[in-house]
This record gives C-alpha cells, sequence and structure tokens, in this order.
C-alpha cells in the first residue's frame, strides 16, 4: 500500500485537494492530509477542509509520493515553506515520486525539482521559471508527474494510482467512480 502525503496550504485548489485525497483512499492508500499550519485549511474558493495532522508532525516521515495541490496562493505558500522544500529534496533523492498540479509544478520549478523532460502546469504558472509547459493533461518524467489544473485532477490521480500500485488497482477505483 502506498503512503502519500498532500500538504495543504492556505488558498490550495480544493478541488485538486479533495480528488486526490478522496481517489488515493478509494484506492486504500495510507493518505496524509498535512496543513502548512494548525487548524482548519481554507481554500481557494472558501471550501474550508480538515488536515489529519501538520506538516511539523510528519516532516522527518518517509512517503512514497508527495503531491502538491495548486491553486496560485496556496501553491506560493508551498514553495516558501521550508520545511517541505527540504522534505521534497530528500524525497527526490530516493527517487520517489513527486506530484504537482495546475500552479504547484512552479514549486517544484523554483527548487530544481523537474527533471529535462516534458511537464505542464496551468498556463503562466511555470513562465517566471523560464520552463515551457506542455498542452498535455497529464505529463511523466521518470517519477515527476505534472498536471494541468481541476479539470485534469480525477485522471491525474487515477495516472497516479496506477503508477503507484496497478493498472488493475486503477481500472478498480475507476470502474466504482462510473466514468
Amino acid at each position: 500500500m502506498a503512503r502519500i502525503l498532500i500538504p495543504l496550504a492556505t488558498g490550495c485548489e480544493e478541488i485538486e485537494a479533495v480528488t486526490l485525497i478522496d481517489l488515493f483512499r478509494r484506492a486504500e492508500f495510507d493518505v496524509i492530509a498535512a496543513g502548512l499550519e494548525d487548524g482548519p485549511v481554507t481554500c481557494s474558493r472558501g471550501v474550508v477542509l480538515v488536515a489529519d495532522t501538520t506538516l511539523a508532525t510528519v516532516v522527518d516521515e518517509s512517503f512514497d509520493a508527495i503531491v502538491l495541490p495548486g491553486g496560485g496562493p496556496g501553491a506560493e505558500r508551498l514553495r516558501r515553506d521550508e520545511r517541505l522544500i527540504a522534505m521534497l529534496n530528500r524525497h527526490r533523492e530516493t527517487d520517489g515520486w513527486l506530484g504537482a498540479i495546475c500552479a504547484a509544478p512552479g514549486v517544484l520549478a523554483a527548487h530544481n525539482l523537474l527533471g529535462p523532460g516534458p511537464v505542464t502546469a496551468f498556463p503562466g504558472a511555470l513562465e517566471p521559471y523560464g520552463i515551457e509547459s506542455s498542452d498535455a493533461p497529464i505529463e511523466i518524467d521518470g517519477h515527476v508527474a505534472t498536471s494541468r489544473g481541476p479539470g485534469t485532477a480525477m485522471d491525474f490521480a487515477l495516472e497516479l494510482i496506477e503508477r503507484l500500485d496497478s493498472r488493475e488497482r486503477r481500472r478498480e477505483v475507476e470502474a466504482r467512480l462510473q466514468r
């Protein structure tokens, strides 16, 4: 069973955060939604999420994947969190999976955590880093997965389920979604 960290920051995109958490739990992964701070997390459209724990509590733990939801203000908070950046760097050294959707690929770009291969993100999110984003809904480069935005969140989660477990597990989860 894969163990996945989803860091939650104020201003994150709720569709992405909830979709990732929900589908990974449907796949029976061990999902830890960790807020950057104590207390509820207010998302970009005012939806309030209650994290399982705080990043401070899990900062020294190991995960099979760290997946970042986007949302401009949330991604900016993730980009500035030194604890998270240290975790991402350690995780990359172990060849663990990194995932980022919407504005969150910019977090990886800002800290040189993207590979040389294709990457996708919300339009304009990678421009400050001089990186060209593809128009694909999902890109995989080694153990880095990126996706465009809220409309691609379900497919992104399903792709990661397949990569972290199996095509069969993906199909089981997808069948229950009535797609």
